[in-house]
Formats: structure tokens, sequence, C-alpha cells
């Protein structure tokens, strides 16, 4: 899919470009600028259970603009549904000020799904794309919000909706 492409040549295109710009390729205060942080997530439901484990780095440019990568992993039992998705992100965050922040994080998922009725196996593997916009308030490392699934489809995407909020935490 075209888009794929378009949106990886323009986080690297932009991510080169930021760092050259910063110089960071030459400066010995690279890991000084570097936040490790990421998401955990845990769900019971009767019958159900889904776990996540999203962790991620972000290089910090200046007060305004921080880029990085991503893993996400995550796994999900209800009755006789299993899913297994994994894959990787970027995210780009921005703080217009220093209480708001604005993000575009790119994920993209390998998904696979079992359905299994003791009668009946169906499996669907395939790859989902996400391009989440989101906002958000910040107090110092942490981050609260909401964001936006530019790419939502309800029928392949893992998560419920387009809109989800957030808790974003890098240390």
């Amino acid at each position: 899919m075209p888009y794929r492409k378009i949106v990886w040549s323009l986080f690297f295109v932009f991510f080169v470009f930021a760092g050259r710009a910063q110089n960071i390729y030459n400066s010995t205060d690279f890991w000084r600028n570097v936040r490790f942080g990421g998401g955990i997530g845990l769900g019971f439901t009767k019958g159900g259970f889904n776990a996540t484990l999203s962790p991620s780095a972000i290089y910090l440019f200046n007060n305004q603009f921080a880029t990085g990568p991503g893993l996400s992993f995550s796994y999900a039992k209800f009755s006789n549904d299993k899913l297994l998705a994994y894959g990787g992100s970027w995210i780009s965050l921005y703080n217009p000020f220093k209480f708001l922040q604005v993000s575009a994080d790119f994920e993209e998922l390998r998904i696979n799904r079992t359905y299994d009725d003791g009668t009946l196996r169906l499996e669907n593997n395939y790859w989902s794309p996400a391009l989440f916009l989101g906002i958000g308030f910040v107090n110092q490392n942490f981050t609260v919000g909401v964001r936006y699934d530019a790419l939502y489809d309800h029928n392949k995407s893992i998560y419920a909706n387009a809109w989800m909020p957030f808790v974003r935490v890098y240390f």
C-alpha cells in the first residue's frame, strides 16, 4: 500500500533533517536527551483476558520537539477468540506550550486471530496500520489526552473505535 511508504519516508526524512539541525550525530550528549517510557495494560472480563506491553524511546531535540521508535505486543483471549498483535511504531511529539502536547504516532501491527468453537477453526493473519493524531495535557514527564486513528478500519483494527484516551510517561 503506497501510504505506508509515504508515511515511513516522511518520518525518516523529518528525523534526519531534525537530527542534522541539532547535530546529534557528533554530540556526546546524545544519551542525555533520550527518554524511555511506554505503556502497559491488563484487562480481565468474564471469560476474557488481554495484556499489552508497549515500550518506546524518544529523543528530545529541544523543549518543544521529540521523536522516536516504539514496539508493541498484545495478547487477548475472549471465549474462543484469541488474538496476538505485534509490531512497531514511530512517534513524534510537539509541545507548542509547556502544558500542551500534540502527537503523531504511526503504528504497524501484525495481527494473528484465531477462532475455534470446537467444530470450526478460523485463522486470520494480516497487517494493520494506524496513524494516531493526538492532543494531551502535560505535567512534567506525564501526559494524558485523547488520540484519533486517521486510518481506522472497523473490520481490521484491534481497537474498539478510532477515538481513544492515552496516558504517556517518559523518564
